[in-house]
């Protein structure tokens, strides 16, 4: 026996249905940290401190609370931080070993090579549409370059 449901329940269903389905996918929020921070398991100074994050060390916003920020690492480790803490300057993070080439091609000599875990800082934004899937680094050392967006994490 098939049940129909009446005109009004089936609009009101929907209607409910498009109140409560999932609102679209927004873009990842990244940001760097400024300068060393304590990271916490709880948005409190008197929650258990997990580490001391290094200067420029990029995190994935989650979520904010007041004063606090609810942070993604590279290794997915959920995480809070003061959000005085957080900075502007943005930085990426190395996923492998990485050739920081010196033109926006895989034939590009190497100016450096990165092992994994290697701080980057942004040198511009990736949006050089001369240079789809690359983005423009410079090392600590200020060898600048690019490397390939699949091999480096927080720049989206």
């Amino acid at each position: 026996m098939s049940r129909r449901l009446p005109v009004l329940a089936l609009a009101a269903a929907t209607a409910v249905a498009g109140w409560i389905a999932p609102s679209p996918a927004r873009a990842a929020e990244f940001r760097s940290i400024a300068q060393p921070s304590a990271m916490y398991d709880a948005p409190s100074r008197q929650a258990r401190r997990l580490f001391a994050a290094p200067r420029g060390m990029p995190v994935e916003v989650v979520s904010t609370l007041g004063q606090w920020v609810k942070v993604r690492d590279v290794a997915g480790d959920v995480l809070w931080v003061e959000r005085t803490d957080l900075g502007e300057r943005r930085s990426v993070v190395t996923t492998a070993l990485v050739a920081v080439r010196t033109q926006p091609q895989d034939a590009a000599s190497a100016a450096l090579q990165a092992d994994r875990g290697v701080l980057l800082d942004l040198a511009e934004p990736p949006t050089d549409p001369a240079a789809p899937g690359w983005l423009r680094v410079r090392h600590r050392d200020g060898t600048a370059g690019w490397v390939r967006l699949a091999d480096v994490w927080g720049w989206q």
